[in-house]
């Protein structure tokens, strides 16, 4: 074991522990692993079937230990089981990005860590511990942030010689597929259903029809269970230089019996309640990941995308409403109130018509039995490809008026 200083720590392994082949996922043992209470604070406790690199720190607002792997194969775990005491509130792992995996455990109080380690056994089984202790709210502050590297940060922003050519017809049409959540991130979830997996179908399924069409470029933000912060999703779309970013969810609501498809564009008013609740549902992943990117643009920043907007969002209302006209011709039903505005991050790229698509709701029967049926996902993509084609030859041909 070794003392952290503050909260954070990257772990060095022995170098016996160095020596094992780590190309095999290390399994987690539930039956002796636990997080409870312990003297002073939180007690971690996770036997794994090798040793694994790892680094831990804490984060604040809200206040989270955070600990990540290279790499553990949580599947099978159920997590919050292992949980018991009062010191933690619930715990999050899974996937993070390709190579690793994260454990987060929502702290109940403020809390430091004060001793962590990896201890190797004689047969390679290796007992991952960390034990935290109390501590006030200005210590835990000051004690708290991702290591360098923590978030393990995707592409960085393009380098673009010149700005984003607007589509004028003559060229595929370039279109970022966003399936929503992912890896440590599920989304909703019913049962075992999860969101991260039904988006992640669809917008395969749906790149697969563009394709054979023809006359688009089609990119994804994710292609498995992986999970991308949000600012990322906007990145990758902003490196293919795509035409449009289309963000593709399934959620659930408590509120009444939502049902049917709604489709969002960028607003920083809710247009309903049920738009700010999703939009804090959505916006809190990144968060739960431990990557909080909310304060990244100054003022000037602000005023720029702003003037940008001034295109691309009356674009993308364009093509929100061609989307819903056409999905009601292929689907017959949609939400009550199929056009909605709402402030999710995914949305916030300036210089990229953006919009996003809740399919249906987990939380709906009916909306869940059609997301698992074929037939209906097929009848939902020939809706967004109709609306994609008649979009792009009225949206090139408003372009090319522009440009004389």
């Amino acid at each position: 074991m070794m003392r952290l200083l503050g909260a954070i720590c990257v772990a060095l392994l022995s170098s016996a522990a160095l020596a094992q082949d780590f190309n095999a996922l290390a399994r987690v043992d539930a039956a002796s692993s636990h997080i409870r209470d312990a003297d002073e604070g939180l007690e971690v406790v996770l036997t794994l079937s090798q040793a694994v690199p790892y680094r831990v720190f804490t984060l604040a607002e809200p206040a989270r230990l955070v600990v990540d792997f290279n790499e553990v194969d949580w599947r099978g775990i159920a997590a919050n089981e292992l949980i018991s005491g009062r010191y933690a509130q619930g715990v999050h792992v899974g996937p993070f990005v390709p190579g690793w995996s994260r454990m987060v455990v929502d702290l109940a109080s403020p809390q430091i860590v004060d001793l962590a380690g990896l201890k190797v056994g004689s047969e390679s089984e290796a007992v991952f511990t960390a034990t935290l202790k109390q501590t006030d709210q200005e210590t835990f502050e000051a004690a708290s942030g991702a290591p360098e590297g923590a978030a393990f940060a995707g592409p960085k922003p393009a380098e673009l010689a010149t700005p984003i050519r607007r589509q004028q017809g003559d060229r595929d049409l370039i279109v970022m597929l966003d399936p929503g959540h992912g890896g440590i991130d599920p989304g909703a979830e019913r049962g075992d259903i999860r969101e991260a997996d039904i988006m992640l179908t669809f917008a395969v399924e749906l790149k697969e029809m563009m394709l054979r069409e023809g006359g688009f470029d089609v990119r994804l933000t994710r292609e498995d269970d992986s999970f991308v912060p949000l600012e990322t999703r906007v990145t990758l779309a902003r490196a293919a230089r795509a035409d449009l970013f289309i963000s593709l969810h399934a959620d659930a609501l408590s509120l009444g019996s939502a049902t049917g498809s709604r489709v969002y564009t960028l607003s920083e008013k809710a247009s309903d309640v049920a738009s700010q609740k999703l939009a804090e549902r959505h916006d809190r992943a990144d968060l739960l990941a431990g990557i909080d990117l909310s304060e990244q643009d100054d003022e000037i920043a602000n005023i720029l995308m702003d003037l940008a907007r001034t295109e691309t969002q009356p674009r993308a209302d364009k093509f929100a409403d061609t989307l819903v006209a056409s999905l009601r011709e292929e689907l017959g039903t949609m939400y009550k109130k199929p056009r909605a505005r709402a402030g999710f991050s995914v949305l916030k790229a300036a210089d990229i018509p953006s919009v996003l698509l809740e399919l249906g709701f987990l939380s709906n029967p009916d909306d869940l039995e059609k997301l698992q049926n074929p037939v209906w996902r097929r009848q939902a993509q020939i809706g967004i490809l109709a609306a994609l084609k008649e979009w792009a030859v009225k949206d090139a041909a408003e372009a090319r008026l522009l440009r004389q």
